[in-house]
């Protein structure tokens, strides 16, 4: 039997968070996890690149047999999701789909905040694409107080092993409160990077208790059994062996350490390239 697994992308290692949080949620389904690491970071690149990296992944991913693509990386589904959904897929696939991980965590923001007073933490790419600004006042009326910041340093932190050190604690300390002094009153703050969830125990030294940091894992991972029962007709194309496979573009070896301290497990890893 052919297999029809779930593709999830992201540019580096950060949307392992992502497919740990939805094997728990869905445990039953196959996944293929891709990561660009050969290209990463894509915050600081341009609109034009991200897209062109991203469609060139989700057409791999095609390739590979998914039906569905979660775009497990905030840049990339700030800087290229609507248009591969607009102009790409009814060109290239229009039964297939490719979801994003910024609407999913701006809806459940809405439920939490106690005073419409919300921060967004992101990498330079995501923060300067204004997509939290725009899909949080568009789902709120424009009631929300929304301040943002980039953190430029906290992806190499995470991606060099280097949390909990001197260094990684200044930085955050830094954003943290450049954050908090834009708007005092924040109650809510989204990870907009999947790689911040391996900070969390470092932010919270830094941020008032009464604060709630949103992780956007267990969010996106209840949005998707969501979505799956919803949407039947894709559904039933996914295959439900429970298996994961993992590709890089970079030197396979590489990706597994890294891989197997986010996974807590060992993991195997294909290399590609385009």
């Amino acid at each position: 039997m052919t297999r029809t697994p779930i593709g999830i992308f992201d540019s580096g290692i950060g949307g392992l968070t992502i497919l740990k949080e939805i094997r728990k949620r869905l445990p039953e389904y196959d996944y293929i996890y891709f990561g660009d690491n050969a290209r990463t970071p894509y915050g600081t690149r341009s609109f034009d690149v991200v897209y062109e990296y991203t469609l060139e992944a989700v057409k791999k991913l095609f390739e590979f047999g998914c039906e569905l693509i979660i775009l497990a990386c905030n840049t990339a589904s700030a800087k290229a999701l609507r248009t591969i959904q607009q102009n790409d897929l009814p060109r290239l696939a229009p039964h297939k789909r490719v979801l994003g991980v910024i609407r999913p965590s701006t809806e459940t923001v809405l439920s939490l905040t106690r005073n419409n007073h919300v921060g967004v933490l992101g990498t330079n790419g995501t923060i300067s694409s204004h997509s939290y600004l725009i899909e949080l006042e568009k789902i709120s009326n424009g009631k929300l107080f929304v301040s943002q910041e980039a953190c430029h340093m906290w992806v190499p932190i995470v991606e060099n092993n280097e949390t909990g050190t001197m260094g990684a604690n200044y930085f955050i300390e830094k954003n943290i409160t450049n954050l908090l002094e834009t708007d005092p009153e924040i109650d809510t703050i989204i990870l907009g990077c999947t790689h911040y969830p391996i900070l969390i125990p470092s932010i919270r030294k830094y941020l008032p208790e009464n604060v709630l940091l949103v992780d956007q894992g267990p969010i996106v991972a209840e949005k998707l059994a969501d979505y799956l029962n919803r949407h039947s007709e894709i559904e039933k194309k996914c295959t439900k062996e429970g298996s994961v496979a993992y590709y890089s573009t970079e030197q396979a070896e590489n990706f597994e350490a890294k891989a197997t301290l986010f996974m807590k497990e060992k993991v195997k890893a294909t290399t590609i390239q385009f």
